[in-house]
């Protein structure tokens, strides 16, 4: 079977280690590019649209899970979203991890038998495609990205959770501006910062949201998309355009928010 690939290795040796292996194990592979950082991968997978996409779990700045978070929204519709592949050196917990999501992954160092057994499912995965519908997408990847996503790939499935944030310290010019929790409407990320929405004001910190995220209950703040996270009982209406992309409104704001499609399942009918 003939296919396209993209790689997202930091790691120059182990790139040009598992992009030999992949010439042996499948000849109709054509690798596209071989980037070093997932900022790199999501640019150059929206441009090559590759069959197959092989992503480092630990890259600069960007995990490959965060970088295939990322294409699932930025994808474009009607194009088939790649196979992904996750490259990763994690313990056995990662590993089952992967396993219960049935997502595809090799450890390194790339073991040539292990190699082979992946590269055949994601062959019968391509192989079993259907033509894709405008506007479609792969329902069993966003389910699995959500989940991989959540427990952080299992990475430390042991650690303990932190605890609640119950209040938010801010900096508002040469004071701190202490925000309750229970007030905030919206975190949302912005360049370096994130703003703080309560239905009356707006602060910046400089918390980057992946870190408070574990801090919030996941019952009273809905990540809706990877720069946004909502209070789920002040959304007030969500609407679809035409293009089917989601969007919602937060009582007390006038700003509308895009819901993800790695998050639009919580918002179909009862």
């Amino acid at each position: 079977m003939n296919a396209t690939a993209l790689i997202a290795e930091d790691e120059p040796l182990l790139a040009q280690a598992l992009q030999a292996e992949l010439q042996r194990a499948w000849p109709g592979l054509r690798v596209l590019a071989t980037v070093g950082d997932g900022q790199a991968a999501v640019a150059q997978a929206l441009a090559l649209q590759p069959d197959v996409l092989w992503l480092d779990i630990r890259m600069p700045g960007q995990s490959g899970l965060q970088a295939a978070a990322e294409l699932a929204e930025e994808w474009p519709d009607g194009v088939p979203f790649p196979a992904l592949v996750f490259v990763t050196a994690f313990d056995a917990y990662a590993v089952q991890a992967f396993e219960q999501q049935a997502v595809d992954y090799v450890l390194k160092p790339v073991q040539p038998e292990r190699l082979a057994r992946t590269v055949q499912r994601v062959q019968q995965v391509l192989a079993q495609r259907s033509a894709p519908v405008a506007g479609a997408f792969d329902e069993a990847t966003l389910a699995r990205l959500r989940a991989l996503l959540g427990s952080d790939g299992g990475g430390n499935a042991a650690a303990s959770a932190p605890a609640r944030l119950q209040v938010i310290p801010a900096g508002v010019g040469q004071g701190i501006r202490m925000v309750p929790v229970a007030e905030v409407l919206v975190f949302e990320a912005a360049d370096k910062y994130v703003r703080v929405l309560t239905a009356d004001s707006e602060v910046l910190i400089r918390t980057p949201l992946k870190e408070l995220l574990p801090q919030l209950d996941p019952a009273v703040f809905w990540q809706v998309h990877r720069g946004s996270v909502v209070r789920a009982d002040a959304i007030h209406s969500v609407t679809r355009s035409e293009a089917g992309r989601l969007s919602l409104r937060v009582r007390g704001r006038s700003e509308a928010w895009a819901v993800s499609r790695l998050y639009a399942d919580r918002f179909r009918a009862m």
